[in-house]
C-alpha cells in the first residue's frame, strides 16, 4: 500500500510532539518525587507566613505572634492574615488572590488531598477570618496594613517589628474595584470550601462575597489610582480593574447558582475584556483564569451562552505549549515556563494550575484543545504541568529543588526577614530596624527553615543565585505556593 501524502498537519503535529518530547526529556528524571510530601510542606508554608496570634496548634515553632495591633490606627481590628512574601506588610490584594487559589486547589483536588486537606481549610480560614474583618463596614475594604517604604528600609523579624503599620482602605470616593473584586472571590470561592463543612460560616462568606462584589461594581475604579503611592511599585494593578470584576462574578455565579451573575458575565465580557492578554494568570491578571473557569461549564454541557469563554481557553492552552508558544511565554533550556518580570514561579505554578484544571475539564467532557492544524489532549496538558513541577522538586539542570526543605539541596538563603534573622527563642532580646543588616547580607544559610516557601526561581538560563539580595529569584511568596498545593494533591494521587 502506498504511504499516505504528508501533510501540512501531520508535519507541524511532528514539530510539536518532537519539541515537546525535548523539553519532557532533555534533562531524565532523577527519580520519582515524594508528592505527598512536597504537599505536606507547600501548605506547611503558610504557617510560616501568619500574621498575629498564633493558636496552639501552629506547627512552624521558630515564629511567635506578631503585629497584634494592627488596625489600632484606623480603630478597627485587622490582626491575624498573611504576610505577602519575605516582608512583613499584609498586602490585601495578593493575599485575596491567594485566597481564592488555595479554595480553588481545594474545589478542584481536595479529595486527593488525603490527611493535609484539613491543614489546606485551615490555611483558607486563617485569611478568611481576616478578610472578613476587612471587610465588615458597608462601603469600605481595608486593603493594606503596613508602610511599605518603612517595611523595606529595615530588615527585622515580625516579632519586633517597629515600623509604620498604616493603615490604608478603599471606600465609594476612594475606590479599588480590582482588590475588591478580588476579595470578593476570594470569600466566594472559599464558601464553596465551607458549604457542607461550616454552613453558617459558608452563608458568612457568600453574604459578604455578594456585598463586597456590588461596592466593587457600583464604585468603578483602579485602587492604584486611589492609593498609588502605598500600593506601587509593590502591588500596582498595571491591568486594569476590568477582570477582577469579571472573575468576582464568575466565583459568585460558581458559589451562588444566581441568574444575575451569569447575566452579568454575558452583558459585560466584551465591555470588561474577557478576551484580553488570554494567556496571562496571577494576582493582577485573572484573564486565563476567567476563561478556564467558566469554561468547565460550556464543557460539562450546560452553558452554550459561555462558548466564547472556552474560545478563549483554548487559545490560552495554545499559547503555552512548547513549539508554538506565545512570544511572552518562554522556556528555558531546562524546561521552565518563563514569563519576563520578577517572580517568575508566581507564572510557573498558576499556569500549569490551570494546564491541570482545564485537562480534567477536558477529560470528563471527552475533548481535546484545537491549535490551529493540531490539537492538544488532556494527557499532554497534564504531562505538561507535571514536568513543571518536577522542575521546582529538582528536576532541573542544576539539580536543586526550589522548594526549601524538600530534596537534598534547596536554597538556603531566601529573601525573608524570619527565616534570616535569629528566632525569638535563640535571640530573647530585640533585634532592630538597622541591626538586622548583617543577616541580610551574611554568606551563612538562614537559620530558621521555611519548609515548604518556594521561592522565585531560576533565570531563563535555569540560574539561580541562592542569595538574599537577589529577591526576584530568593523570595518565596503566597501565591507562588497556593496553586502549587493544587498541583502536588493531584499528582500525590496520580504520579
Amino acid at each position: 500500500m502506498a504511504p499516505k501524502p504528508l501533510t501540512f498537519q501531520g508535519i507541524f503535529s511532528a514539530l510539536l510532539a518532537f519539541s515537546f518530547s525535548l523539553l519532557l526529556f532533555c534533562h531524565p528524571i532523577i527519580g520519582g518525587h515524594d508528592y505527598h510530601d512536597a504537599l505536606l510542606k507547600s501548605i506547611l508554608f503558610f504557617e510560616g507566613q501568619r500574621s498575629g496570634r498564633l493558636p496552639p496548634d501552629q506547627r512552624v515553632k521558630w515564629r511567635r505572634d506578631s503585629a497584634l495591633h494592627d488596625g489600632s490606627a484606623a480603630g478597627v481590628d485587622l490582626t491575624g492574615g498573611y504576610y505577602d512574601a519575605g516582608d512583613n506588610v499584609k498586602f490585601g490584594f495578593p493575599m485575596a488572590f491567594t485566597t481564592t487559589l488555595l479554595a480553588w486547589s481545594i474545589i478542584d483536588f481536595g479529595r486527593n488531598m488525603g490527611p493535609e486537606l484539613k491543614n489546606t481549610v485551615k490555611a483558607v480560614k486563617w485569611s478568611t477570618d481576616y478578610l472578613l474583618k476587612a471587610t465588615e463596614k458597608p462601603g469600605v475594604v481595608y486593603v493594606q496594613v503596613g508602610d511599605a517604604y518603612s517595611d523595606h528600609s529595615c530588615w527585622e523579624r515580625p516579632e519586633d517589628m517597629d515600623t509604620l503599620r498604616t493603615v490604608y482602605k478603599i471606600d465609594n470616593a476612594h475606590p479599588g474595584s480590582d482588590v475588591a473584586g478580588e476579595t470578593a472571590a476570594a470569600l466566594a470561592a472559599a464558601s464553596i470550601v465551607f458549604r457542607k463543612r461550616d454552613p453558617a460560616y459558608s452563608r458568612l462568606l457568600l453574604n459578604r462575597a455578594i456585598r463586597v462584589f456590588n461596592f466593587a461594581d457600583k464604585h468603578r475604579g483602579a485602587y492604584s489610582s486611589s492609593l498609588h503611592s502605598a500600593v506601587c511599585p509593590f502591588y500596582c494593578d498595571v491591568n486594569g480593574y476590568q477582570d477582577e470584576l469579571l472573575w468576582g462574578a464568575a466565583w459568585l455565579h460558581k458559589a451562588s447558582r444566581k441568574r444575575v451573575y451569569r447575566e452579568y458575565i454575558v452583558k459585560n465580557e466584551v465591555v470588561l475584556r474577557a478576551g484580553d492578554t488570554i494567556n496571562e494568570f496571577g494576582w493582577d491578571n485573572k484573564h486565563a483564569g476567567i476563561n478556564v473557569l467558566i469554561s468547565k461549564e460550556v464543557l460539562m454541557g450546560k452553558a452554550d451562552y459561555f462558548e466564547s469563554f472556552k474560545q478563549n481557553a483554548d487559545g490560552f492552552i495554545c499559547s503555552l505549549l512548547p513549539g508554538i508558544s506565545h512570544p511572552q511565554v518562554q522556556y528555558s533550556p531546562g524546561g521552565l515556563m518563563f514569563k519576563a518580570g520578577g517572580s517568575n514561579m508566581q507564572h510557573v505554578t498558576s499556569l500549569s494550575f490551570l494546564l491541570l484544571s482545564y485537562s480534567n475539564y477536558l477529560s470528563h467532557a471527552n475533548k481535546v484543545v484545537p491549535c490551529g492544524e493540531t490539537s492538544a489532549s488532556p494527557a499532554l496538558l497534564k504531562h505538561l504541568a507535571k514536568r513543571q513541577v518536577d522542575y521546582i522538586l529538582g528536576d532541573n539542570p542544576l539539580g536543586m529543588s526550589y522548594m526549601v526543605g524538600y530534596g537534598a539541596r534547596f536554597p538556603r538563603r531566601i529573601h525573608h526577614r524570619g527565616s534570616s534573622l535569629p528566632s525569638v527563642a535563640a535571640h530573647p532580646a530585640r533585634i532592630g530596624c538597622k541591626a538586622g543588616t548583617r543577616y541580610y547580607l551574611s554568606p551563612n544559610p538562614n537559620p530558621n527553615l521555611l519548609v515548604g516557601a518556594v521561592v522565585g526561581g531560576p533565570n531563563v538560563s535555569d540560574a539561580f543565585p541562592d542569595s538574599r539580595p537577589y529577591f526576584q529569584e530568593s523570595e518565596p511568596t503566597t501565591y507562588i505556593n497556593a496553586p502549587l498545593v493544587g498541583l502536588l494533591a493531584f499528582f500525590s494521587a496520580h504520579p
